[in-house]
């Protein structure tokens, strides 16, 4: 007598495949606690950061931040033309197709099918005979009862939302180093007309210690001290004359193009660079401060580090968790039974002409079950395979967390501190200027020594330096502010069209 459980264990085991059917397998996605303080530290003897919620970086469009016509042009351009942006598009492109893929898999699809065939019969009078059939098919359509192809489709589609924070991440990296290059450019010019001015003056001032030396009233030490102090005036000169053309090919290079001659900062007062007195001094910490550093929109930053996750960076390597998420659910759902279903419809007849007139109607359905009997441990290595992934996107996450607080902060910081050292470079040119007016006085008077002078000239030299690497460093410690905060993106009509056209991606 057969035994009756023989039949109940397929049975039941049926029943508990049709019980998970409909069920996802998928782990319930909860974004990370963030792994860093709650708060953006603040650098001491600052003024205190509003604890009130700040406006979003993200939503500061750059044109408001870099109010500049010209900077707002070369910007533009390099928004057009820079090929890391442009691999950046194509890259969304490519995941977005592959997105429509794995979303097609999960609906069926119906193929038209038509096929004519001439044989012989197999008995007597061995006649030849036609057969002409057309209809739909589908093919091998897998019922997704444990949401296998759904969890595949969920990790395609958060790949691609990563690809296009990718994507923003490259749009805010290019137009912060377009600006900072830019900037620099303007450091370049004043450096060198710095550089040729102190070189016209020290030449200039070697003519009259020749003069005196020939004349017997100057020892050839001192002549010798001038002819070094020019020297080193052409040294200076062809040092800012190479920096200023390794910045413009470095702003070409971001542009993809060249740069036009009209968005290059313009030439600057040479006569103001070299000053003699007080008056001079501060004129030339003015005629710095305008074009090197134009007025900038002050970042709004709150003190919470919830701040952070509104950089494309924290929200590309979410994205990279979630799809590793949903891909347990894939591979859990491969220790299940598949069902595929392949069916037929259309008409057959022994010609072409009868198959609209008199051909038969015919149908056929296949379904077909596949159920993992004995893999050796292929299946659960990819279940094990897929949440130590997870883990890892989970580790990476929390990594680019960190990253970004130690940006900020350090953004934050630099700000604040640039903008102190700017302030004290000045006054020290200030005093170096007055120091330089009462050498040549007591030189003059005979009290002092040439050298005296000559130092006191050698010290504003580097002071008159000094300020302009502290204005530029402080400029460009703005910018980055405004690229670890996440900056303002998508501000051009192609980035809102291509946000808008992007697929929408299922709910998790």
């Amino acid at each position: 007598m057969t035994d009756p459980a023989l039949f109940l264990r397929p049975a039941a085991a049926l029943a508990a495949a049709l019980a998970l059917a409909g069920c996802s397998l998928t782990p319930t996605y909860q974004r990370p606690a963030l792994a860093v303080p709650s708060a953006l530290p603040s650098v001491a003897g600052a003024a205190p950061v509003s604890s009130a919620p700040a406006t979003p970086v993200a939503d500061v469009p750059w044109q408001r931040y870099f109010p500049d016509a010209r900077l707002q042009q070369l910007i533009g351009l390099s928004l057009e033309n820079n090929r890391d942006l442009r691999v950046a598009a194509l890259n969304i492109e490519a995941l977005r197709a592959a997105y429509a893929i794995a979303d097609a898999d999960r609906f069926p699809s119906l193929n038209g099918v038509a096929n004519a065939a001439r044989q012989r019969a197999t008995s007597r009078p061995f006649a030849y005979g036609n057969s002409v059939q057309a209809g739909v098919s589908l093919s091998a359509f897998e019922l997704d009862l444990f949401g296998r192809v759904k969890a595949l489709s969920e990790a395609a589609g958060a790949q691609l939302m990563a690809s296009e924070s990718a994507r923003q991440a490259t749009h805010i990296s290019l137009v912060a180093s377009v600006a900072s290059t830019w900037y620099t450019l303007w450091a370049d010019r004043w450096q060198l007309a710095l550089a040729e001015q102190t070189l016209s003056t020290r030449e200039a001032s070697l003519k009259l210690q020749q003069l005196k030396f020939d004349a017997g009233v100057l020892n050839e030490l001192d002549l010798r001290t001038a002819q070094s102090l020019v020297e080193a005036a052409r040294v200076t000169r062809a040092q800012a004359q190479r920096q200023w053309a390794q910045d413009l090919s470095a702003l070409e290079v971001l542009l993809g193009r060249s740069v036009p001659a009209d968005l290059l900062p313009g030439p600057v007062d040479a006569a103001a660079l070299a000053p003699q007195g007080m008056a001079q001094a501060e004129a030339l910490a003015q005629v710095v401060s305008r074009p090197l550093w134009p007025e900038l929109t002050e970042l709004p930053v709150g003190l919470s580090s919830d701040v952070l996750l509104r950089r494309p960076d924290i929200m590309q390597a979410e994205q990279n968790l979630v799809a590793a998420n949903a891909n347990i659910g894939a591979a859990r759902a491969a220790r299940f039974p598949r069902i595929s279903l392949t069916a037929t419809l259309g008409l057959a007849s022994t010609s072409l002409a009868g198959l609209v007139n008199d051909g038969l109607v015919g149908a056929s359905v296949a379904p077909s079950l596949t159920v993992p009997l004995l893999d050796w441990g292929r299946t659960a290595a990819g279940v094990d395979s897929a949440v130590a992934r997870r883990d890892i996107a989970l580790a990476q996450y929390d990594r680019t967390v960190q990253s970004a607080f130690k940006d900020v902060a350090d953004a934050l910081v630099a700000r604040q501190t640039w903008s102190e050292q700017a302030q004290a470079q000045r006054a020290q040119t200030e005093a170096e200027a007055a120091r330089l007016r009462l050498s040549t006085l007591r030189y003059e008077s005979g009290v002092a020594n040439q050298l005296d002078l000559l130092d006191a000239q050698r010290a504003l030299f580097s002071a008159q330096q000094g300020l302009i690497a502290a204005q530029l460093a402080r400029q460009q410690a703005h910018i980055a502010v405004y690229r670890a905060l996440g900056g303002g993106w998508a501000t051009t009509a192609v980035d809102t069209a291509q946000a808008r056209s992007a697929p929408a991606v299922p709910a998790r």
